[in-house]
């Protein structure tokens, strides 16, 4: 990899990692995700809740300077056997592989495989590893930092939104939703104003109308937000994101153009439908009317995800690889999710959130909403609290009889292998 790390890239492995460790229980898995959101939080968050743009290549005018490591270093900071174990590991017991002299860090022998080399036992050779990285990380953070990009970008900030979101459910770590919430409320409070989306902020303004990428990523990144934790101005937020899609970007052929209709004057009005280093714009707002539409029973959003899928489906058709994401929405349209809405008290809806988010499923959605809620919108108002907690259990348009029990709420969904 190149020593430039980008925002977009690590949102997306977050999620990735995330779901990869749900779907195998795979520990490494887990542990590359949360690594991943440790290091974002620690390094590229603004004290306000949002996420920097990137962090560049050089330090001190050469590439990874900030990043690779002599073996003096390592000789100077760590001895004995935790060393040897750290070298093992890391390779640092061969022929470097970095120029002048130096490691650029890769596991280069599994961490039981050094552990065996060294006549230590796994499972404290793995805290000897942490406590080695951590005395590398104290040395590292002295060095001179590489330069950072501080601009907020909506779109980018939406994909770490939703990457810390999947994270928090698939790690059963609630303080990754707790960050994602201030970042959207940054973006609420900075960069909305009055029905008006903002694509950047930086030096305390926001700038520039926002564009088909960051209406779609933020809606989207919210509906998987809310399956956290639930607040009703956040679908509110979710779909006025959507509303000024479709009064504003929406080709009536079908699709969404990158510009607004009010933007200034193009020679050309792109409609982008291809994956490119982040997802397609029109995907992911697919799946955003989609998801919303089956669960507010919301059929202008429906329609609006059908039209865009029939006008892309010759470009998907001709060259499926490049268009993953409007997949993954198509799939989302012919099978619809199952979408399970839950009612009761917090303490409870929890006790239900754990067992309903373990394993993977990435044909379902859930919903935990408290007794207080107040008034919901569309078909939601339809999921009525009971005296105790309650389920229901929809796959598009058919809703089973309300479960009043955890068990027969796990037992209907065994029932729904395919979610």
């Amino acid at each position: 990899p190149h020593f430039e790390k980008m925002l977009y890239d690590n949102a997306g492995l977050l999620a990735l990692y995330s779901q990869a460790h749900a779907a195998t229980g795979e520990a490494l898995f887990g542990t590359t995700a949360s690594a991943t959101a440790e290091w974002v939080l620690r390094d590229m968050q603004h004290p306000d809740g949002a996420f920097f743009t990137a962090l560049d290549a050089d330090s001190d005018g050469h590439e990874g300077r900030f990043y690779v490591w002599s073996r003096e270093e390592i000789t100077e900071l760590l001895e004995g056997q935790e060393r040897s174990l750290f070298s093992s590991h890391f390779g640092l017991d061969a022929a470097p592989n970095f120029e002048a002299s130096h490691w650029h860090l890769n596991i280069a022998v599994p961490l039981e495989d050094a552990a065996t080399q060294n006549g230590v036992e796994p499972e404290r050779a793995a805290g000897r590893i942490a406590l080695a990285r951590t005395k590398l990380l104290e040395r590292r953070n002295q060095r001179v930092w590489p330069g950072r990009d501080d601009k907020i970008l909506t779109a980018w900030n939406a994909l770490m939104i939703r990457g810390l979101a999947i994270a928090a459910r698939a790690l059963q770590r609630p303080d990754m939703a707790v960050q994602a919430t201030r970042a959207v409320d940054f973006l609420h409070d900075t960069g909305w104003r009055d029905g008006q989306l903002f694509a950047s902020y930086k030096d305390g303004r926001a700038r520039f109308p926002a564009y088909l990428d960051d209406h779609a990523f933020l809606a989207d990144a919210l509906v998987e937000l809310l399956q956290c934790r639930w607040r009703t101005a956040d679908l509110d937020f979710a779909c006025a994101l959507l509303e000024t899609l479709l009064q504003r970007f929406e080709d009536p052929h079908g699709g969404f153009y990158f510009t607004a209709n009010d933007h200034e004057s193009l020679l050309h009005r792109p409609k982008p439908y291809q994956d490119e280093a982040i997802p397609s714009g029109n995907a992911l707002a697919a799946r955003a009317l989609l998801r919303l539409g089956h669960l507010l029973g919301e059929h202008r959003y429906l329609d609006a995800a059908h039209r865009l899928l029939v006008n892309a489906w010759p470009l998907v058709q001709r060259y499926p690889q490049a268009h993953c994401g409007l997949l993954g929405s198509l799939r989302d349209q012919l099978d619809p999710p199952v979408l399970i809405v839950m009612r009761g008290e917090a303490a409870a809806l929890a006790s239900w959130q754990r067992y309903v988010h373990a394993g993977y499923h990435p044909q379902r959605l859930a919903f935990c909403i408290p007794q207080d809620a107040g008034p919901l919108p569309g078909l939601l108002s339809d999921y009525a609290p009971r005296d105790t907690t309650v389920a229901y259990v929809c796959r598009g348009t058919h809703c089973e009889a309300p479960v009043e029990s955890l068990e027969a709420l796990l037992a209907a969904l065994a029932q729904r292998p395919r979610d």
